[in-house]
């Protein structure tokens, strides 16, 4: 007897969630994707109820939707209103109406052509007050140079330029040790075929590291190079300057304007034609 006591609240307990799972998701069985997802074309909780429980049962009164969705009776017909207004549902004129689902086909058509209507006024009302506004006051865009310090951050940096090129990547390098070497040739491997990659070195870099560097891109060698870089696409560019003038740590300029950036790709450009191949250094040697 005892037992059967201290089961009776696991078995309240179990009915309880039992029903809460029921009425969160209505009488049809839908996954939690699909919830979410007429939540994001903005159906309530009582909405997606009512309407998954026409899909389920077909017409049915306010009433009887009451009862089989969960939806409260004071609730129901201010629920199914929205619904019609909003091109999920229909009814007829007998007494008491019928209400009907659309085909969800329909229901998301509607809903799309009712959304790109909201986002259009949406967008007109916007721009007829904030841009007057805007440019009255000379408002500042966000600046298109920044200045990055620290090895660590200029080479996050450097691996984001890196990644997200899809043309030409070209990079000049004045000193590179084979653990910086290291930790950027994983960026490299992930470039597509497409991405056409020139690399620039200076002659005091190890052997090992130019030849490894070689099997990502076409290498050229200079004896002197004042900074170095990355330049993705003529449309980003990393300067880096060396150390800073407070800490001493290094000092690197990133800038998605483009005309800094071409000015950059003329710069490398000159630097490339006035160096040599590997193998012309070893004849050189």
């Amino acid at each position: 007897m005892l037992c059967l006591r201290l089961d009776l609240p696991l078995l309240r307990l179990i009915r309880v969630a039992s029903q809460i799972i029921s009425i969160r998701w209505g009488s049809l069985p839908i996954s939690e994707r699909v919830y979410r997802a007429l939540e994001g074309l903005g159906l309530t909780e009582y909405e997606i109820r009512a309407y998954t429980t026409l899909v389920e049962y077909g017409e049915q009164t306010a009433a009887e939707l009451s009862r089989k969705s969960a939806v409260p009776y004071s609730k129901i017909y201010e629920v199914l209103n929205s619904l019609e207004e909003k091109g999920w549902v229909a009814s007829d004129r007998s007494r008491p109406s019928r209400f009907y689902p659309k085909h969800p086909a329909t229901c998301i058509e509607i809903t799309k052509m009712r959304l790109e209507k909201e986002m259009a006024e949406n967008e007109r009302r916007i721009l007829e007050e904030l841009t007057p506004i805007y440019e009255q006051r000379g408002v500042r865009e966000m600046p298109e140079i920044w200045i990055i310090r620290g090895e660590h951050n200029i080479l996050s940096k450097i691996k984001e330029t890196i990644s997200s090129c899809e043309k030409e990547l070209l990079v000049a390098i004045p000193t590179l040790s084979a653990r910086l070497a290291n930790l950027l040739t994983p960026t490299f491997t992930k470039l597509t075929q497409k991405v056409k990659v020139r690399i620039l070195l200076t002659t005091n870099i190890e052997k090992s590291v130019i030849a490894a560097l070689a099997r990502l891109g076409e290498v050229r060698l200079r004896d002197q190079m004042f900074g170095g870089g990355v330049i993705a696409d003529t449309n980003q560019v990393i300067l880096v300057l060396g150390g800073g003038s407070e800490n001493g740590s290094q000092l690197a300029i990133w800038s998605a304007h483009t005309s800094l950036a071409k000015f950059a790709k003329n710069y490398f450009d000159y630097l490339w034609s006035d160096s040599y191949t590997p193998k012309d250094l070893g004849a050189k040697r």
